[in-house]
């Protein structure tokens, strides 16, 4: 096993040589027009790998610009926007009824899942389009199928010159950050790159309605680079690397929203029984790099795009030894670490006008390994019965690690039945060695049918199913012995500990789309998913670290509506989705769950702690333009009906919080000092009406504790453009 370590690694080696082979580094270069070389290549790249008959939402740098704090948001926010997506703690998003088991792709090739934690790894300013693909998704797509985060990036061809910007505004919000592209036409080289701090102090959702939370600073930092080598109009070369790190205090309930100080859960930590939860020192760090290098080339009617990636990504939960022992009875000092090396071929074969084959595959090797030290008291019993025999805290160590390697090969025949009806069917092989040996054969068709189509219109319809195979993600499983706190004040209730398993579910989606002229457009989407091991996210302890665990059974069904509007400089959208997701009987890593809940779901379906039953989000800009100088006013809106919680009568996400629907407003001015330098004012407004909104009660399955949504916020920012 030791050797896959090296393995991919290599590969980087072996995509790089390909293109040496192809006079990468030639003493002749090609005199070529940029501009044209790499649209065209961009063309043949996306050719590769279409949606084909999936639902597809995009957003440009147009909508990014004109939502609430445009690119210096955080990379979820754009997301948020599109239909379906319900807004959760830590930055958290769930896409149609699912937890996470999101895909991230950049410019087509694979990002390895990271250890999930609140850090935003990607920075907004390097993006220049990127789109939500969920639905029925074609072949090339696995593992990870709620929905597929397609990011396609500035480049130094397009961006050409500099930017530098500062930003902030409430909770001493500090964020300046720069950009710079540019291109060697001589050579066919361009180049981009970005990097920015964020220093604020809400980093984490604050855990009560006051308006300032209480320890609660983050800092931030993240870089971006962008490095593409033109070798003749056929192929090109292409490195990527990202870089995150980021520190954020664990924010602290305080003694004035605690109604009840005597009935607060203690424990005595030598003659000390009470600890001040205002005073808690919880910190956690994470860090997320990654490269990826690709080599594109096109012969006649073949295109393939090789990819090499390697990624490092860490979580670092640091408590407060005395507090969280007299408060909780256990306090956890834990280290996640991921190494993910692997290799990605997409190609694509014309072989007539009515015939485009398309296969691949993908390896990717993961070495996790969890690192827990437990300082606890003696104690008998667990749950309700649980008590505290000794006050001297000693330390449990329950470190492991593992190895494992995913595969995935795929081949798909898009047909063109007839001019209007296209068939895109094949399937997918996909093989997991973790914990568990688990593999499946995936069939997946989709239809789309070309109603109407001219100039100014088009009416499509679309139909798909998808066998869909979601392995659990290694670095969050948990293999720890369950009886190793037995006679502890950390004693499990249910001593049971079956490793996850790969959700395996039937998709099923339905939907059409309507543009009429080019000013407006409307979708439906309809979708219904049945799933054996039904794959959900919970967190236990107070490391904000998720832990993934299994349904044996669940459905997920829902609809969703989107329309757009484009009349000159007015722009708008709006869309609403309705979704419905349960589960029923938890049937691995038990321990994290008490006995009553655990036989309650047993015999019972209940909804998942994601689901939101209505969620909808609109926004609205107008572009006023006069003498080169450009404004930009805008409005939006997020509106969620509620994530679950756990009901009065005790009923596992039986119930779920209010309501929420912040505005936000904001304007944009762009003066122009020359043909070449340009300055951008903005200010914006999050959370307009100062709604008091909770995302999280506390409350439900894999929930660990309360979050409030931002409350009324202003910040402004100046940008230099040269």
């Amino acid at each position: 096993m030791k050797k896959r370590i090296i393995m991919y690694p290599i590969s980087l080696v072996f995509v790089f040589s390909i293109a040496l082979m192809d006079n990468v580094w030639a003493d002749q270069p090609t005199q070529l027009d940029e501009v044209i070389v790499e649209g065209q290549l961009n063309k043949a790249r996306e050719g590769i790998a279409p949606s084909l008959g999936a639902s597809e939402y995009n957003f440009n740098q147009d909508a990014i610009v004109t939502q609430s704090q445009g690119k210096n948001a955080g990379f979820n926010e754009v997301i948020l926007r599109a239909p379906g997506v319900a807004e959760d703690s830590f930055g958290q998003l769930h896409i149609r009824g699912e937890h996470a088991n999101l895909q991230y792709r950049i410019n087509n090739v694979l990002i390895p899942e990271g250890i999930s934690g609140f850090g935003q790894t990607f920075d907004t300013r390097f993006i220049d389009s990127v789109s939500l693909i969920t639905g029925s998704l074609p072949a090339q797509y696995g593992f990870h199928t709620a929905g597929i985060v397609d990011i396609h990036t500035k480049s130094g061809i397009i961006n050409n010159g500099g930017a530098v910007s500062m930003y902030g505004g409430s909770y001493a919000t500090l964020s300046p950050s720069f950009l710079y592209g540019g291109s060697d036409a001589k050579n066919g080289v361009n180049y981009f790159a970005t990097g920015s701090y964020l220093r604020d102090n809400c980093g984490i959702e604050n855990p009560t309605r006051s308006e300032r939370p209480i320890h609660d600073q983050t800092q931030q930092g993240k870089s971006f680079v962008y490095l593409s080598k033109v070798i003749d109009d056929t192929s090109r070369i292409t490195l990527m690397v990202n870089a995150y790190y980021g520190n954020f205090q664990i924010p602290d309930i305080g003694r004035a929203h605690i109604t009840n100080l005597s009935q607060l859960p203690t424990f005595t930590l030598g003659s000390a029984t009470f600890f001040d939860p205002s005073k808690l020192n919880e910190r956690q760090t994470e860090q997320n790099y990654f490269a990826i290098l690709s080599y594109q080339k096109t012969i006649g009617n073949f295109n393939f795009q090789l990819s090499a990636f390697s990624q490092y990504n860490d979580v670092l939960f640091k408590p407060d030894i005395n507090g969280d022992l007299i408060i909780n009875g256990v306090a956890g000092r834990v280290l996640d670490r991921n190494i993910s090396n692997g290799i990605e071929l997409d190609s694509s074969y014309v072989i007539n006008d009515q015939h485009t084959l398309r296969g691949g595959f993908l390896v990717i090797n993961n070495n996790a390994t969890n690192n827990n030290t437990s300082w606890i008291f003696p104690g008998t019993g667990a749950g309700a019965s649980l008590t505290q025999t000794g006050t001297i805290p000693y330390d449990i160590n329950d470190n492991h690690g593992k190895e494992g390697v995913l595969y995935g090969v795929y081949l798909q025949d898009e047909w063109k039945v007839i001019k209007p009806l296209t068939i895109n069917f094949g399937g997918r092989f996909d093989q997991s060695y973790q914990y568990l040996n688990e593999n499946q054969f995936s069939p997946r068709a989709n239809a789309i049918w070309d109603v109407y189509k001219d100039t100014d219109s088009r009416f499509l319809i679309h139909a798909g199913y998808a066998r869909y195979f979601t392995p659990p993600p290694i670095e969050l499983a948990q293999k720890l012995n369950p009886y190793i706190y037995n006679n502890t004040t950390n004693a499990l209730e249910v001593p049971l500990n079956s490793p996850a398993k790969a959700e395996r579910s039937n998709y099923y989606d339905a939907g059409i789309t309507y543009d009429f002229s080019k000013v407006f457009k409307i979708g439906l989407d309809g979708y219904y998913k049945t799933a054996q091991n039904q794959l959900d996210s919970g967190q236990f302890g107070a490391a904000i670290i998720q832990t993934p665990f299994n349904y044996s059974q669940g459905k997920v069904y829902g609809t969703e509506l989107t329309t757009n509007w484009k009349i000159r400089a007015f722009s708008a959208s709006a869309n609403v989705a309705y979704s419905r997701a349960r589960g029923k009987h938890i049937d691995s890593e038990q321990f994290d769950f008490g006995l009553a809940e655990l036989s309650y779901i047993s015999k019972r379906w209940i909804y998942l702690d994601h689901d939101q039953t209505i969620t909808a989000s609109a926004g609205v800009s107008y572009k006023f333009s006069y003498n080169g100088c450009d404004t930009i006013p805008y409005v939006d809106f997020l509106y969620g009906s509620g994530l679950r919680k756990t009901r009065f009568d005790g009923v596992p996400n039986g119930a779920h919080v209010s309501s929420h629907y912040p505005i936000n407003i904001g304007i944009e001015h762009t003066f122009k000092l020359t043909s070449e330098q340009k300055l951008k004012l903005r200010f914006d407004v999050v959370n307009l009406l100062d709604q008091v909104y909770a995302l999280r009660s506390g409350t439900g399955v894999g929930v660990g504790a309360p979050q409030y949504g931002r409350r009324r916020s202003y910040y402004g920012g100046l940008e230099y453009i040269f």
